[in-house]
């Protein structure tokens, strides 16, 4: 029986041919992952970028208001030092003044004592409203980190998933999904307005 060699290299090329078809199908499936993947986390960067904007707006106007108010409540404490030096002086005055003129000088100095009492509860308000503010600041300042850190986690995965792409290694998209779980629990922190934190993420991004 004789042996037909082209029978032997037509089964080489088929058996390459079916390992080439099988590495474009997998490295098809991989680039389709990749593509998906980054296409939910472009979305899900999107809303927080939405929200993070509300966020940093609101902590503006908070910041700009505190600042009001502090400077208010340094305006009613100046207030209560002037009223108080006129009391002292109308006091002295008062021991040296005719008997006819002491009534006036009473009646002047129980309104300067009412004023600086009205100053003075006045100043607590203001005093409680800017430390509301600062806190109201604090508060949206964590979130703000929840979404800076988040930014930062997703960016790189998005980068490790392009470096995927090209090198075509999977254990790469493993590693991506690392900082991707990161990024997706903050950002769904920030979103749902949890209390998650991390000051070590913070004073890494510097804030």
């Amino acid at each position: 029986m004789d042996l037909d060699p082209m029978e032997y290299v037509g089964n080489d090329e088929e058996k390459e041919a079916k390992e080439e078809l099988a590495k474009d199908r997998a490295k098809s499936r991989l680039n389709t992952l990749i593509a998906v993947t980054v296409a939910i986390l472009a979305t899900f960067m999107g809303l927080c970028k939405v929200k993070d904007d509300n966020i940093v707006q609101q902590m503006q106007q908070d910041q700009a208001k505190s600042i009001d108010s502090w400077g208010w409540y340094q305006a009613k404490k100046t207030r209560v030092v002037a009223a108080k030096g006129i009391v002292d002086q109308l006091s002295l005055a008062i021991l040296s003044a005719p008997a006819a003129s002491k009534p006036a000088y009473e009646k002047k100095i129980a309104e300067y004592k009412a004023y600086i009492a009205k100053e003075k509860a006045d100043q607590d308000d203001v005093k409680k409203k800017a430390e509301d503010f600062d806190k109201d600041y604090d508060n949206w300042n964590k979130h703000d980190d929840q979404f800076d850190l988040s930014d930062a986690m997703l960016a790189i995965s998005i980068a490790l998933l392009a470096v995927t792409s090209l090198t075509q290694k999977r254990w790469l998209f493993g590693v991506a999904m690392v900082p991707t779980s990161i990024g997706v629990i903050y950002g769904t922190a920030g979103l749902m307005g949890l209390g998650l934190h991390s000051d070590l993420a913070a004073k890494w991004l510097g804030t």
